[in-house]
């Protein structure tokens, strides 16, 4: 039984403080939550502040990275390196969302680097793949998502498959408010998890988890977690709500 994974992915927003006060409202209504993973991927400048709030609280709430630079170190200004986001008490890092592949040009070697990156430093990555508009009404969905698993996986070994995380973000939907149907969603998580059984096996395919992304919001939430192969959700706007995320919560348990 796969457990389900609930991530906030706050982009570029919130402060310090407003970081802060979002994670302590999250606590008060996520306390005795069970049978659900939940993590929150703030900003890198509030990181260390929500580190440091979750380390005094106790709560068994996941502190996640929107991002990272493959290297350990070095002259690269402005990036963030996989050592410094471990020494935070990181354990999840996105990989290959489709804002930094769309907007900031980023390729599937970058990011097959960057998942690399992540599981060197013994951090799990949510590695983001999905089709544009053009290419799911062109017929091309599957092709691009298997074309993306086959090259950002590639230098992924069967031993460290079973840690990875998966999210199916078509890019039509995000941010957009159109949200694939359960069935969609569905469909493209199932043919994602039999790529993966070919690659590593049905065992460990079966046992990776699988999210959806795209306008996830506390009146679609049940339907979608409802369906076999999605194993929870990457939460966009909806995570910078605590009573909506706690909502999206509560449906994936």
């Amino acid at each position: 039984m796969r457990t389900p994974l609930i991530a906030g992915n706050w982009k570029m927003y919130k402060t310090n403080q407003e970081a802060v006060e979002l994670v302590r409202e999250l606590l008060r209504l996520l306390d005795g939550t069970q049978d659900a993973e939940i993590a929150v991927c703030p900003p890198f400048t509030a990181l260390s502040e929500v580190s440091r709030l979750l380390s005094a609280s106790g709560a068994p709430l996941a502190l996640g990275a929107q991002n990272l630079y493959p290297r350990k170190e070095g002259a690269f200004t402005g990036e963030i390196s996989p050592p410094m986001l471990k020494a935070l008490g990181v354990t999840l890092v996105i990989v290959g969302h489709s804002e930094r592949r769309e907007i900031l040009g980023e390729d599937d070697e970058l990011v097959a680097a960057k998942v690399r990156a992540v599981l060197d430093e013994g951090m799990k990555p949510i590695l983001c793949i999905g089709e544009r508009l053009e290419e799911r009404e062109a017929g091309g969905a599957f092709r691009k998502v298997e074309a993306q698993l086959e090259a950002d996986l590639a230098t992924v070994m069967q031993s460290e498959a079973a840690g990875m995380v998966i999210a199916y973000e078509p890019i039509w939907a995000i941010g957009t408010g159109k949200t694939a149907t359960p069935e969609d969603a569905q469909e493209m998580n199932s043919f994602i998890r039999g790529r993966l059984a070919a690659r590593f096996g049905e065992e460990i395919a079966a046992s990776m988890r699988v999210l959806y992304g795209g306008s996830v919001k506390p009146d679609n939430a049940s339907e979608l977690m409802a369906m076999p192969d999605i194993d929870g959700a990457l939460v966009g706007g909806a995570s910078l709500k605590a009573e909506d995320f706690a909502a999206i919560v509560r449906a994936a348990t």
